[in-house]
């Protein structure tokens, strides 16, 4: 595991909400790895305080080449944090925040720190066991509201919305921790208007998390089915808000990431069957989607005009852990879908895992034209059906 600074120096151009650049730091945004290896197989999973990770091919492949790990054994995925920089290249017909120059320029040097990252991580590889437990947090809330006939995002506590707080924990076999993932719901929006480069949410529960499990110990956020989920509580205003706001949402930031940060730490605190024996196994499948043209979404979310949208499903297990990477914001009901249908009573979604091509949303949705479906770069009958049954045949098809 390793860890590294990826805070900009420059910050001009880099924010990708509200046109503008960002204005200061408030807290520093940082890039974490894991790498896992069971003596046949070598996985990475990459996660970084940014809004999204366009498509990280380029950076698998460089990853492929100069250290060796298969380019589907690769996993990159964002915390989602709006008031972070993005990386990457949007990938044909996606609809995501297209960046400029000063994002190729950020880009590549988050690269370079990708590398001396895995690097680090290799060099620091000692022999581990691991649990996975879960708990609960009502930080989350749908943000699907049906208002004067219509649907908005809004507020809506009767509305799907997952709870879980996945946590996966690695230790040595003495007790001294390693790391934990931890995958949880909700948009990192909390501070969104402030115009200050910070990790959010996210970064305040991992901040706690790490605090807590000391030494160098590092928490991996990931996403779970985030698409329609929103904090309970966040300023949320794209084009800035009043500097006398600030205060409040800072405080509603660090109180929601506690919550979050306080449920991993106790969960991890009460695994207690881990084991050193493992099995892993690492997939990728990429889905030709025909292409839906978005309807009211940002006016800087340009759509190129293609055929089909390649929506990439990734599966890392771990035994009989499984953790699905999505290439998109999935909403609750698919999930709520896969977790029924997989084989694996441990599977984990990860939303914006190596590439971020817009909303995925469930079939039904498409009636109700909510936000994510109007941010859905893909026709109806192909998201839901493609997520669900392609990573349930990653799942039986996974390497025993």
């Amino acid at each position: 595991m390793a860890k590294v600074d990826i805070t900009p120096a420059d910050l001009t151009n880099l924010n990708p909400m509200g046109g503008r650049s960002f204005t200061d730091v408030h807290d520093p945004l940082f890039l974490r790895v894991l790498v896992l290896d069971d003596g046949t197989r070598e996985v990475a999973l990459v996660s970084a305080d940014l809004i999204e990770a366009g498509d990280m091919s380029p950076v698998r492949e460089r990853i492929e080449r100069e250290l060796g790990i298969p380019f589907d054994h690769i996993v990159i995925t964002a915390t989602h944090s709006h008031n972070a920089p993005r990386i990457g290249l949007v990938s044909p017909g996606a609809l995501a925040h297209e960046g400029g120059p000063e994002s190729a320029a950020y880009t590549a040097e988050v690269y370079d720190k990708l590398l001396a990252a895995l690097k680090q991580a290799r060099e620091s590889s000692r022999p581990a066991r691991f649990g996975l437990g879960t708990g609960t947090a009502d930080v989350n809330v749908n943000r699907d509201e049906y208002v004067d006939g219509k649907w908005v995002l809004g507020f809506n506590p009767d509305g799907p919305s997952d709870k879980t707080v996945w946590v996966l924990k690695f230790e040595t076999r003495s007790g001294e921790p390693i790391a934990v993932v931890v995958n949880y719901a909700v948009h990192s929006t909390v501070t969104l208007g402030t115009g200050e480069v910070s990790g959010d949410l996210a970064g305040a529960a991992t901040r706690h998390i790490e605090r807590e499990l000391g030494g160098d110990a590092v928490a991996l956020w990931t996403l779970g089915p985030v698409g329609d989920q929103a904090p309970r509580i966040a300023l949320d205003k794209a084009f800035g808000a009043p500097e006398e706001e600030w205060p409040a949402a800072y405080e509603a930031m660090k109180a929601q990431g506690l919550l979050v940060g306080a449920e991993a730490v106790r969960v991890a605190g009460r695994i207690r069957h881990l084991t050193s024996h493992a099995r892993i196994g690492a997939q990728e499948r990429v889905l030709a989607c025909p292409m839906k043209e978005g309807v009211d979404v940002m006016a800087d979310m340009l759509q190129e005009k293609v055929a089909s949208v390649d929506l990439r499903l990734a599966l890392l297990t771990i035994n009989e852990v499984a953790l699905a990477g999505v290439s998109g914001e999935v909403v609750t009901d698919i999930y709520r879908r896969l977790r029924k249908e997989s084989p694996l009573a441990n599977t984990i979604l990860m939303s914006l895992a190596n590439d971020r091509i817009g909303y995925l949303t469930d079939d039904a949705a498409y009636d109700r034209r909510t936000f994510e479906v109007n941010g859905c770069p893909v026709q109806r009958g192909y998201a839901e059906n493609g997520i669900v049954d392609g990573v349930v045949d990653m799942i039986r098809a996974r390497a025993r």
